[in-house]
């Protein structure tokens, strides 16, 4: 007698995984590529570079989160674990008049690769602004529950942008507001996050400017002294900021 199992319709699709696309280890390998992480990634290669590369992580993560969407095997707000509590950063170094970009997801590097010193400018040909970075950790760590030392930074960043005024209702109002209601929220699911708190910073902001790297040394001076473990997010607002920074230093 045959053992084979009946079919009842269609096997059902597989996602593309980030092992299918990246060298990286077996448990981020295993895991599907979601529509958040892609975003997460576009939003650190424009914030870092000026813009997303082309053929670069992002673009391929971008299109295998299509595809998995498509197929049906990822909803469109799905992020994966990984990227959500250890974050999606683009870091820039230099050697020799070229800078190394490297890309990566949760700690893991999923894309090392060189470029001329070009002094290209952000996207659009401007530079990056306190409001736009903090936007951009709403993208990088937007699920990132929002601590003291969030807030901290986020006052501080609020404080430069508009000359040491800080506005009743502004974007450090709400992010203290989220700290302090995380602290006393046990259900993780109901604590507020970066994303909610600076998707819309820069419309929240009385006045902006352009980072500089003083700002972004106070900015990570007050995310630190506010975190007992006396470090930063990866991707959250003061890699945001010095990211934003770097850029504007090379314009």
């Amino acid at each position: 007698m045959s053992q084979e199992q009946p079919t009842t319709g269609e096997e059902q699709e597989q996602p593309i995984k980030y092992g299918d696309v990246f060298e990286v280890s077996d448990e981020l390998g295993s895991l599907p590529i979601k529509p958040k992480d892609a975003s997460a990634m576009q939003a650190a290669e424009s914030l870092a570079l000026g813009e997303t590369s082309k053929g670069g992580p992002a673009a391929v993560m971008q299109s295998a989160a299509d595809i998995n969407q498509q197929h049906d095997v990822v909803g469109h707000d799905d992020v994966t674990n990984v990227a959500k509590n250890e974050g999606v950063t683009v870091s820039i170094g230099r050697r020799d008049g070229r800078r190394i970009i490297t890309e990566s997801v949760g700690g893991e590097v999923v894309g090392q690769y060189v470029q001329p010193e070009s002094g290209k400018k952000a996207a659009g040909g401007e530079a990056v602004t306190i409001g736009e970075a903090l936007e951009s950790a709403a993208m990088s760590a937007g699920f990132k529950t929002v601590d003291q030392s969030d807030a901290a930074a986020i006052q501080a960043a609020e404080s430069r942008a508009s000359g040491g005024v800080i506005k009743p209702g502004g974007v450090a109002a709400a992010a203290q507001s989220a700290a302090d209601l995380n602290a006393r929220t046990m259900n993780l699911e109901h604590k507020a996050r970066l994303g909610d708190v600076l998707s819309d910073a820069t419309a929240k902001l009385e006045r902006d400017k352009v980072v500089t790297k003083e700002d972004a040394e106070g900015i990570t001076g007050a995310e630190l002294r506010n975190n007992p473990a006396m470090v930063t997010h990866p991707g959250g607002v003061s890699d945001s900021m010095a990211a934003a920074a770097r850029l504007n230093r090379d314009t």
